[in-house]
């Protein structure tokens, strides 16, 4: 996926605010906070100094030796750390979790490695999959050195075809200077398990090299370590196959091949960049700050450490360098809604006429998802007055990275009411009006994978509703135009197609309602008819709940292309509220998901996941995630195989209970497109509200309504009732933007 060019380092977070990084953390969210940059180099220098291991630094050296890929926290079992929170046990250890690549093993594999105890490790245990303890070596994902060996042999296969690169392009990619050349690459990299051949697509290495595609495309077969033993397996340009570069080199100076001569990128203004063009016919002025969010009395929400709290919200929070934001003990006036809710994984499945495309199935947590968490930039991705936290990562390199403001946690003014209501006396005046201003605490980060830009949410609301939202931006994943592409998209420029595809995007979402014992039920309504009882002669046709209880995991999967119950129902049927209902949460998809392809086809082995909107499962630590970093790479032999842990049907009723949702959208790239794909209708999600949960709307706790009452008939004297300040003061201080956007290891 990423060019050569791009500089990137990535890797295990340790999340750091303004505050002194060496205060203590509160112990009930210690134990679930990233490792620290001390802690990551503990790990690396005692797994280095273990001479069985036999590992080398990542930089420089070969494919064919042992390398430490990846350090990130090891969370606790559930059980060990319930009892640490609920019953004042000890905290569990601290542990991290090791990838090691043993690539100068006879037969090369990776494993992974559970070392402890932090922060000074003494001991290491492997890992174990449901009962597989090695992972495929083929399987692993790309590090950088491996794509510095791609750039060599994509120097050696473009030598013979500088004049065809020249003549049609204007760039060529072996021995260039400023009109350079450079890739992506695509994925899954074969068509079975324990193949490791990449199509890598070719573009103009300018800024938005993504739209810019000059219609050559690459298979090279690099599964060898020894990158002596790779080799170029096909060619494609412009429609036309080729078995070498030789050949096509060859047909060129014939004649015998159609070349697409593409117009200078310097003749024109460069289409895929941010530089403004055009004008709005209305002239109302652009060239202003516009709105801004403001906290004019001082934030009302309290950081700790990984410790959140605000109004009735408290929670732990992470940023796996695997798969990105991770929410624990999710607690509503310190009743426990959830154990987690994670994002889990990210995928794109596409169509095409080019071989790249019709290939293109990307699986994003094999990239390092949680990993890519670029600087966020205050005033355009997060207000300018957020809370600004770095993350450290230990991914693919030989130390902690340090990935500035990779964080930020906001209040949001939602701009509608979170509840309000005019009471008209209907002649001309009202009783009363009351409201209450619509806020929310937003925690936010972004995951850059290749073109794509990933805006991840959480949103806690003041009446106990909290929201689960991705944004999708970025550059779309564009291939050459050709004719019979049309098929599978749209045309955007010239040479420059548009690709379909289908984003699906799955959630854990660990469940504890009143407690661990919970059971799931669905509600919709039905129709009766009925006689009337005050009118014999007529009938009543009317709505009524249809409750299904749901008692076990095959019958609460619910599959994509059918309707899914409106009404999801997770619920304590020992716990009541004061008006005698079980003390339920709902969750509410915001979601247009559709299959990425048919049931058992050979790729959606590994996305098994994506065949249900919800399901519905007994809790397992052998089950704590549903994909994998080496899904991407071999999603036809999946390490974890989600469909396994509905297959054998276990009972859900009164259990400890594990909701796993999938939300996604169908994109069919237009010109709109261009230069970046706008996230307003890009986003999906969903929600957790509770129902029946408390005895009344627990916002009405809230300081923040403002309730007018008239004192006479005329509406002359009012009686305005409010708890905050008459003013709210003044707003944004000002200051010069700022932004770095560099990431390095400290």
């Amino acid at each position: 996926m990423w060019p050569l060019r791009l500089a990137w380092a990535l890797a295990a977070l340790g999340i750091a605010a303004g505050a002194d990084p060496t205060a203590p953390l509160p112990d009930r969210a210690s134990i679930f906070a990233d490792l620290t940059p001390a802690e990551l180099r503990a790990v690396r220098d005692f797994l280095m100094g273990r001479p069985e291991l036999g590992l080398s630094p990542n930089r420089g050296g070969t494919l064919a030796q042992n390398t430490l890929f990846l350090v990130e926290l090891l969370p606790p079992k559930k059980r060990l750390a319930l009892r640490h929170l609920d019953e004042g046990g000890p905290a569990p250890r601290r542990q991290a979790r090791a990838v090691v690549f043993f690539g100068g093993q006879a037969e090369p594999n990776v494993t992974e490695f559970a070392v402890g105890p932090l922060p000074r490790p003494s001991s290491y245990r492997p890992l174990r999959f449901k009962g597989r303890r090695r992972v495929p070596f083929a399987a692993r994902p790309m590090t950088q050195l491996e794509y510095e060996l791609l750039h060599r042999a994509l120097v050696q296969a473009t030598e013979p075809l500088y004049r065809l690169l020249r003549d049609a392009t204007g760039f060529w990619y072996h021995n260039c200077t400023d009109r350079c050349l450079t890739f992506s690459d695509i994925a899954p990299r074969g068509l079975a398990s324990g193949e490791r051949r990449s199509w890598f697509m070719l573009q103009r290495f300018v800024e938005g090299y993504f739209l810019h595609p000059v219609g050559l495309e690459i298979l090279i077969d690099h599964r060898d370590p020894d990158p002596h033993r790779w080799a170029v397996q096909r060619l494609w340009y412009n429609g036309q196959y080729f078995s070498s570069p030789q050949e096509l080199a060859e047909r060129y100076e014939q004649g015998q091949v159609a070349v697409a001569r593409l117009s200078d990128h310097a003749s024109q203004l460069l289409f895929s960049t941010y530089v403004p063009r055009g004008r709005f016919t209305t002239g109302t002025p652009t060239d202003v700050h516009g709105a801004k969010v403001c906290e004019p009395q001082g934030r009302r929400y309290r950081l700790r450490g990984n410790r959140l709290e605000y109004g009735g919200w408290s929670l732990a929070f992470r940023l796996r360098s695997s798969s990105g934001l991770q929410l624990f003990d999710l607690r509503f006036n310190e009743e426990r809604v959830a154990y987690e809710v994670s994002v889990q994984e990210a995928i794109a499945f596409y169509g095409g006429d080019t071989p790249a495309a019709m290939q293109t199935k990307y699986i994003d947590a094999g990239w390092g998802m949680g990993s890519v968490t670029y600087e966020l930039a205050p005033g355009i991705d997060c207000p300018e007055v957020a809370t600004y936290l770095d993350a450290h990562h230990l991914y693919d390199a030989d130390g902690p990275v340090r990935f500035a403001r990779a964080v930020c946690i906001f209040e949001l003014p939602t701009g509608v009411p979170l509840r309000r209501h005019f009471n008209s006396n209907f002649q001309g005046g009202y009783h009363f009006y009351a409201g209450l201003e619509g806020h929310a605490l937003v925690l936010r980060t972004t995951s850059t994978v290749y073109n794509y830009d990933y805006i991840w949410d959480f949103l806690l609301y003041p009446n106990g509703v909290m929201e689960a939202k991705v944004h999708a931006t970025g550059f779309i994943h564009a291939t050459f135009y050709t004719p019979q592409g049309q098929r599978y998209g749209s045309r955007v420029q010239s040479h420059v197609l548009g690709n379909l595809h289908t984003h699906l995007v799955h959630y854990k979402v660990d469940l504890d309602i009143a407690g661990t014992g919970n059971s799931f039920e669905t509600m919709d309504l039905s129709f009766e008819n009925i006689p009337n009882p005050w009118s014999p002669d007529a009938r009543v046709v009317q709505p009524w709940l249809h409750r299904q209880p749901r008692r076990s995991e095959r019958r609460a999967a619910f599959p994509l292309g059918q309707a899914l119950p409106r009404y999801l129902l997770f619920s304590n049927p020992r716990q009541r509220n004061r008006w005698g209902h079980a003390r339920s949460y709902r969750i509410q998809h915001s979601s247009h998901a559709g299959r990425v392809l048919p049931r058992g086809w050979r790729e959606e082995r590994g996305i098994s996941w994506g065949r249900y909107h919800l399901a519905v499962t007994r809790h397992h630590e052998n089950e704590a995630v549903s994909s994998s970093l080496y899904t991407q790479n071999d999603p036809w032999e999946p390490l974890v195989n989600f469909e396994g842990f509905i297959r054998n049907d276990e009972s859900i009723e009164d259990q400890d209970l594990v909701a796993w949702v999938t939300v996604g959208f169908l994109h069919i790239p237009h010109a709109e497109d261009v230069p970046n794909t706008a996230t307003p209708g890009n986003a999906v999600g969903f929600f957790l509200r509770p129902f029946n949960f408390f005895d009344e709307d627990p916002s009405v706790a809230s300081l923040s309504p403002v309730i007018v009452r008239p004192l006479d008939q005329t509406f002359s004297r009012l009686e305005v009732q409010r708890w905050t300040p008459d003013s709210p003061g003044p707003c944004v201080a000002p200051g010069p933007f700022t932004y770095n956007g560099t990431y390095w290891p400290e």
